[in-house]
């Protein structure tokens, strides 16, 4: 008699980022893959060419949650962000085979106690220990903002008897689906032929990055040996701002000079979505001895298959006659406030720069 050996996997957010990569690792490893998605994003289209399933659902109606989730080899949920989400999780102890949830390398506090969350600028910036590991202190108090409740979350999760869980913790994610890709900073002006980028810090910058499909390859590894886990969840490349500047100009095949000045920003000038003030870095030790983890994809090699979607989407909406303001609101929103494409007030620095020289 044939007995159907095929793992089955449920991903909660299973549209964005993080649950496209990981949806297509596990089907490549032969999972049967089935995706719930809230509706407001298409996902990735080409999983309808694997073994994927895609259904909607709404996570804060926790009983249809439940009774989708029980019974599969691997619950992966990349929407979790509070406590309430890892009661719903909870709830799935001796019915599943492993849960993986995504946190944020942002729960770390510095040596001073302070956290990303209430960073006001350059001054009150954390100063991490370099790198991070996994058993160093997270934040944990009453706030009801991201990181707090991330790690909230995170000890409820631990704190939860018969339930596998492996929590990773990303850094500065990247990869196609993304609603508020980082790199559309440098991508945008490649395309709008700027031929120099303004950096301040000496563009010396570092914050770990993740690229979605190194997340995924960490997911099937945590799926295949499931545990009680937390593990950093970023790449290994540790790259700079200037040196991630210049690999993405270098992927759209154009030329940059990049100018740097020392110290913070001036008036938002030469600031980046990477521009932290002191390093933000992960260390992967964790992942390498308890799962064998061995990064798949550089950061230059991940990156170039986001800034691919990334101009794909956007020439398509200027088909349309719209703006990438309409296909990526909320980095719009962001790039508006930080100004990340004020071009009069960086060409004024560069004239300035070169009369001075």
């Amino acid at each position: 008699m044939h007995v159907d050996t095929t793992r089955t996997a449920m991903i909660i957010g299973g549209t964005g980022q993080i649950g496209a990569a990981a949806a297509r690792r596990l089907a490549a490893d032969g999972w049967s893959v089935l995706i719930a998605h809230r509706g407001k994003h298409p996902g990735d289209a080409a999983l309808t060419d694997l073994d994927v399933t895609t259904i909607r659902l709404d996570r804060d109606d926790t009983e249809s949650l439940l009774a989708r989730a029980r019974g599969h080899d691997l619950v992966l949920d990349t929407v979790a962000y509070e406590p309430r989400h890892a009661d719903q999780l909870a709830r799935l102890a001796g019915e599943v085979g492993s849960v993986v949830v995504i946190s944020t390398g942002s729960v770390y506090t510095g040596t001073d106690g302070g956290y990303l969350d209430v960073v006001t600028g350059p001054h009150d910036f954390p100063q991490y220990p370099v790198p991070l590991r996994e058993t160093d202190p997270t934040v944990d108090n009453s706030e009801t903002t991201y990181s707090p409740l991330k790690a909230a979350m995170e000890r409820r999760l631990l704190e939860t008897d018969d339930l596998p869980v492996s929590i990773l913790r990303p850094g500065a994610i990247h990869g196609p689906f993304s609603p508020a890709l980082r790199e559309w900073y440098f991508i945008k002006r490649a395309l709008d032929h700027r031929h120099q980028i303004v950096l301040s810090d000496n563009g010396t910058n570092r914050f770990s990055t993740s690229a979605t499909v190194n997340i995924a390859e960490l997911v099937a590894l945590c799926a295949n040996k499931p545990g009680r886990r937390v593990l950093n969840a970023v790449d290994e490349d540790d790259l700079s701002v200037a040196e991630i500047a210049r690999t993405i100009f270098e992927i759209m095949e154009r030329d940059v000079e990049v100018v740097v000045y020392p110290g913070p920003p001036l008036e938002d000038l030469g600031s980046t979505p990477w521009s932290v003030a002191h390093p933000l870095l992960l260390s992967m030790a964790g992942a390498r001895v308890e799962l064998g983890y061995r990064q798949p994809a550089s950061y230059a090699d991940a990156v170039a298959d986001a800034v691919d979607w990334t101009v794909r989407e956007v020439a398509a909406a200027e088909r349309r006659e719209e703006g990438w303001e309409v296909v990526f609101p909320s980095m719009a929103e962001r790039a508006a406030a930080d100004k990340w494409f004020d071009y009069a007030t960086e060409d004024a620095f560069l004239k300035e720069r070169l009369h001075r020289h």
